[in-house]
């Protein structure tokens, strides 16, 4: 275990999912939860502490309503904002988890100067956009879970499609976390093959449809909330490679820069993440058929980004 510190800023299911999973798995030295809700803060600071405990971890979990006391973190992880219910698209999530946004990482920055940051709330690229603005960061420094969580559903879907490879899925995701994103069936494989050598057409169409509704399709099962295992475990792993700088491709929302033929835009992109945050942009030689879609998921964004530049930054 290093001697790191992560903080966590809204302890809903996402939230306190993730300060389980990496209480439990002994990844660092301690782990502060922040939230308005007190009862929360205490509620989850004493089930996780004690899961910890019951897996013989180190980690050290405390939990602060005071932004002063949430300070010098490693790795900070937003999770905040009003979460999506039944019928209601990420864009109806925009301004006001944008309000949040700003206010939290504004916050944040003051007493975490040196923490790398990790967005998981949604509108997920338009929120890494908002916090970026606000505090004028580096894209390195600002990051968004994005790709992990949808490759993983893809992975669900491919398994479940073929009725065997589990552990040996390899499912690539690009594009913004929302309808538009672009599941890339040439980059995924099953045990090595190409997805093409082991599924037909018609099936490979129904993954990526099933894919591109993984996330409304549990909000719709709910009836109240979304999902959280999936969200929670792909954020450790960015986690994990940020603290133990594991160097690791992750597709993760990031501030393009010229990658792709785009700037100043936010989109789920293959990253390479360690010490550093995002190292390095990894571009895929896409074929057209990829570009055109990674085009309109740019432009779905392109759209929250204007919608907040018009009613929020401009007010």
């Amino acid at each position: 275990m290093n001697n790191k510190k992560v903080g966590i800023i809204g302890v809903g299911n996402v939230g306190s999912t993730l300060a389980f999973t990496l209480a439990t798995k002994n990844i660092c030295s301690e782990i502060v939860l922040k939230d308005i809700r007190e009862n929360i803060v205490s509620a989850m600071t004493l089930d996780v502490s004690q899961a910890a405990n019951a897996a013989k971890s180190k980690t050290k979990v405390t939990g602060t309503l005071e932004a002063s006391e949430f300070s010098d973190c490693d790795v900070v992880v937003i999770t905040a904002g009003v979460p999506r219910k039944p019928g209601m698209s990420r864009d109806d999530l925009l301004l006001i988890n944008a309000k949040i946004m700003t206010s939290v990482v504004s916050e944040t920055v003051q007493y975490n100067p040196n923490a790398i940051i990790i967005i998981v709330s949604n509108p997920l690229d338009a929120m890494v956009y908002a916090a970026l603005k606000t505090t004028n960061y580096p894209r390195t420094k600002i990051v968004g879970m994005t790709g992990i969580l949808d490759s993983s559903r893809m992975s669900h879907f491919i398994h479940e499609k073929l009725g065997y490879g589990a552990g040996e899925i390899d499912a690539q995701v690009m594009g913004g976390h929302g309808d538009d994103m672009v599941p890339l069936p040439n980059f995924s494989t099953v045990a090595g093959k190409k997805l093409a050598d082991v599924l037909s057409e018609d099936d490979i169409n129904d993954i990526v449809d099933k894919t591109k509704n993984g996330g409304a399709q549990i909000v719709g099962l709910l009836g109240n909330g979304s999902a959280y295992y999936a969200p929670a475990y792909s954020t450790s792993l960015m986690v994990e490679a940020i603290l133990n700088d594991t160097k690791e491709t992750f597709p993760c929302a990031v501030n393009l820069e010229g990658e792709y033929g785009y700037n100043n835009i936010v989109s789920g992109v293959p990253v390479v993440l360690g010490s550093n945050g995002v190292e390095k942009v990894v571009e895929l030689p896409l074929d057209e058929t990829q570009k055109e879609q990674f085009k309109k998921s740019i432009a779905s964004v392109q759209e929250l980004v204007d919608t907040l530049e018009s009613k929020f930054f401009n007010i």
